[in-house]
C-alpha cells in the first residue's frame, strides 16, 4: 500500500454552542488579545457576540476588523495585515464564511513571513508557521476552518490565487450548527452545494486516498440527503448541523485529496465575472459532472449510493442516476444558471480561451476523472449558460 498523509487541525470543536469556547480556546495560545477578522453584517448585526462574549469571560481581548464583505482580495489581505500588527494581537480569531477565514489565513501567514502574499501563490512555499488561527465558520460550504488552503483575488490581474500550505492550517475549528440558523436561502444553496462539490470531487480525485474516501462518501450522503431541508426550513436545527458536519468532512477531504475540474473552472469564473466562489460552483458542477463520468463510472456509482440511490446492476447506470439526482438538487435549490447569473455569450466569448488557460494553470483539472482539453473546457463554459 502507498503511503498516505492526512492533515487536519489540530483540534476540532464540533456541535451547538462549539463558537463558546472561542475564549477558553485563545487562552491555550497563552495570548492576552486577539484579532477577529469577520464581515461586517456579523458585526453590526450583533452576532458577533457569539465569540466575542466568550473571549470577554475568559478576559481576553480584542480587535474587529469587518472589512470582509466580499470574495477575499489582495486589498483585504494587506489591509487586515496592517491593522493586525498595530493592534499587537497574538493569535486571530477567523468568524464568517470561508471568506474571513480565508483572509485570516493569509494574514496569519504573512505577519510572520517575508514578501507579498503574491510570493506565496503554489503549495508549501511559506517558511514559518503563520500565527494562529481560531475559525469559527458561520456558514456550511467552504469548510475553509479545516483546510490548509486559502484562495485570494488579485484584481489587478483578474487571477484568484491558490496558496496552500500547511503551516495555513487553522489551530483549532470551533464548528457551531446554531451559526448557520435563519441563513438566506440563496446563501444556503451556494455554500451547501460548494460542499457537495467539494465531497463528490475529493472522492472521484486521482489523488483520492483511503481515508479522504471514508470523509468524503459520508459527507455526500449528509449534505445530499439534509442539504434540500436546511434549504426548506432554515431554523431546521438537525438538517443544519448534519449540513455543517458534512461541509466539515467535505473540507478535510478535498483538503487532503484536492479538489477537480468543477473548481479549476469555477475560479477564472470568480475572478472576471465576481461571483461568490460557491455560486459559480454549483453553476457548473451539473455540466462538468456529466462530462467526466465516463473517467470513473465505479466512483460516480459510489457517489451515488452514498447519497442513498438504489444500484441499479451496472457501475454507468448507477453513476448516471447520481449524476441525475445532483441536477436535482441544484434545480430544488433554484441555483441561477451562469446566464442567470450576467454571462452572456457575448461576455464569454472574448475571455474563454483566457479562463480557459486559467482553469488548466491551476492545477485541479488534472485531478479530474476525465481529462479534458482546452476546447473542451471552452465548450463546458458554453453548455453552462
Amino acid at each position: 500500500m502507498s503511503g498516505y498523509v492526512l492533515r487536519v487541525p489540530p483540534t476540532i470543536h464540533y456541535g451547538e454552542k462549539a463558537s463558546s469556547l472561542a475564549g477558553a480556546v485563545a487562552k491555550r495560545f497563552g495570548t492576552s488579545k486577539v484579532f477577529i477578522i469577520t464581515d461586517n453584517f456579523l458585526a453590526s448585526s450583533g452576532a458577533i457576540k457569539a465569540v466575542t462574549g466568550p473571549l470577554e469571560e475568559a478576559g481576553v481581548s480584542f480587535e474587529i476588523f469587518s472589512e470582509v464583505n466580499q470574495e477575499p482580495t489582495l486589498a483585504h489581505v494587506t489591509e487586515g495585515l496592517a491593522r493586525l500588527k498595530q493592534s499587537g494581537a497574538g493569535a486571530i480569531v477567523a468568524c464568517g464564511g470561508g471568506s474571513p477565514i480565508d483572509v485570516a489565513k493569509a494574514v496569519s501567514a504573512m505577519a510572520v513571513n517575508p514578501g507579498r502574499i503574491q510570493d506565496y501563490m503554489g503549495a508549501d512555499k511559506f517558511e514559518k508557521d503563520g500565527l494562529p488561527v481560531i475559525a469559527v465558520p458561520t456558514t456550511a460550504g467552504t469548510g475553509s476552518e479545516a483546510t490548509a488552503v486559502t484562495i485570494i483575488t488579485d484584481t489587478e490581474r483578474d487571477v484568484k490565487m491558490l496558496i496552500s500550505s500547511p503551516r495555513i492550517m487553522p489551530r483549532a475549528a470551533l464548528v457551531d450548527p446554531l451559526l448557520t440558523l435563519g441563513m438566506p436561502k440563496g446563501l444556503t444553496a451556494a455554500t451547501g452545494l460548494d460542499a457537495l462539490t467539494h465531497a463528490i470531487e475529493a472522492y472521484v480525485s486521482r489523488r483520492a486516498q483511503p481515508m479522504t474516501d471514508l470523509l468524503a462518501l459520508n459527507a455526500i450522503g449528509l449534505i445530499a440527503k439534509n442539504l434540500p431541508l436546511a434549504w426548506a426550513e432554515p431554523n431546521n436545527t438537525e438538517a443544519r448541523g448534519h449540513t455543517m458536519l458534512g461541509a466539515l468532512q467535505a473540507g478535510i477531504a478535498f483538503s487532503n485529496a484536492s479538489v477537480a475540474l468543477v473548481h479549476g473552472m469555477s475560479r477564472p469564473v470568480g475572478a472576471l465575472f465576481h461571483i461568490a466562489h460557491g455560486v459559480s460552483n454549483a453553476a457548473l458542477l451539473g455540466v462538468v459532472m456529466d462530462f467526466s463520468l465516463s473517467g470513473n463510472y465505479e466512483r460516480y456509482a459510489e457517489v451515488a449510493l452514498a447519497m442513498g440511490l438504489p444500484d441499479l446492476g451496472e457501475a454507468r447506470r448507477t453513476a448516471e442516476s447520481g449524476a441525475a439526482r445532483v441536477r436535482e438538487i441544484i434545480r430544488q435549490l433554484e441555483v441561477p444558471s451562469l446566464t442567470q447569473l450576467g454571462v452572456t455569450r457575448e461576455k464569454l466569448a472574448p475571455v474563454a480561451d483566457k479562463m480557459a488557460e486559467d482553469a488548466l494553470a491551476s492545477g485541479s483539472p488534472a485531478n479530474n476523472p476525465r481529462l479534458a482539453s482546452k476546447a473542451e473546457i471552452i465548450d463546458l463554459y458554453y453548455q453552462a449558460l
